[in-house]
């Protein structure tokens, strides 16, 4: 799940949850649900653990999810479409999937730091970067940290810029000791599956959610307090880190492709993806249109394309 518009819907749902937690005196339930399984491998760092599913052969390329995500959302399909081609590392973020949250980072350059250090340590060599929505800007912030040890990126609705206005209840609540400490305990609880089914529709709209994704994605995993509490920090805070990142971006000479599509309500492709090609010389822009925030399964095609372009850009075809 991802930034914006998933906020407002969550926010009525966190209230309903917590009027309904503060009745039943917070009384613990059990989520019927089958516990998700790890897909990859675990990178032993000093602080904790990355998880990365590892597939295929070719140049590197390094996948990194967006917010409240894991590496399962490339797994649903967009891996096997490209580890024909490249060898594929989808990373779980610090405190996302099955990857430790080495002390709860929360700016994107720290993120990038650790998944630097993962990439390393499987033999990673000048990969390129896919990074979707909040991943995005993780993305960026590794470029601006050793640009020169990438090949390039490809970027999916990226979070780039500061944007206008506020995120919305969700997210100042969430941000805020009763949210940490009340609302999201309570909504990890006993929110209906239902309810983060209509969410998850809200993030994909107008394209349909894929049968079988949130199953797949991990409502186990997606709906664990931690993650939620991590997320919700990591969002808040994330205009004020992007703000110090974009006067960077001049700088950076690597090929990027850029995909987003026009309806994107969650990040909007003016505040984002538009100011980025402005920004940096060799940005490109793919304008999806009347496609959502999840381009890499309402157009796979279009992103492996994007991916392609990169590599070719790249050298490495």
């Amino acid at each position: 799940m991802t930034l914006r518009r998933s906020a407002n819907r969550l926010a009525g749902l966190a209230l309903i949850a917590l009027l309904a937690a503060c009745a039943a005196g917070l009384e613990k339930t059990t989520m019927a649900h089958a516990q998700t399984r790890p897909e990859g491998a675990f990178v032993s760092l000093q602080g904790g653990q990355v998880h990365a599913i590892v597939r295929g052969q070719g140049p590197d390329l390094v996948m990194i999810h967006g917010a409240n995500g894991n590496a399962r959302d490339f797994s649903f399909e967009l891996i096997d479409r490209l580890a024909g081609e490249f060898r594929v590392i989808a990373f779980d973020r610090p405190g996302f999937g099955f990857s430790e949250a080495f002390d709860g980072l929360e700016s994107p350059v720290e993120q990038a730091d650790i998944l630097r250090a993962a990439a390393a340590a499987l033999g990673v060599v000048r990969p390129i970067l896919l990074g979707h929505s909040y991943g995005g800007a993780v993305a960026m912030a590794w470029a601006l940290r050793a640009g020169d040890d990438l090949a390039g990126m490809t970027l999916l609705a990226p979070a780039t810029h500061p944007w206008p206005g506020e995120l919305g209840l969700w997210y100042r609540l969430t941000a805020s000791w009763l949210g940490q400490t009340l609302v999201l305990p309570a909504v990890a609880r006993i929110a209906p599956r239902e309810s983060v089914e209509r969410t998850l529709a809200g993030v994909f709209a107008p394209d349909p959610v894929p049968e079988g994704y949130l199953d797949h994605l991990g409502y186990d995993l997606t709906m664990r307090v931690g993650q939620l509490t991590l997320n919700a920090r990591q969002v808040n805070s994330l205009r004020a880190h992007v703000e110090a990142m974009a006067p960077g971006y001049p700088a950076l000479s690597l090929p990027i492709e850029v995909v987003h599509g026009s309806e994107d309500v969650t990040v909007g492709l003016r505040y984002h993806a538009e100011r980025l090609v402005k920004d940096v010389e060799s940005a490109r822009l793919t304008r999806l249109d009347g496609v959502g925030h999840m381009p890499h399964h309402a157009r796979p095609e279009d992103v492996v394309a994007a991916v392609e372009r990169t590599a070719a850009r790249a050298g490495l075809r």
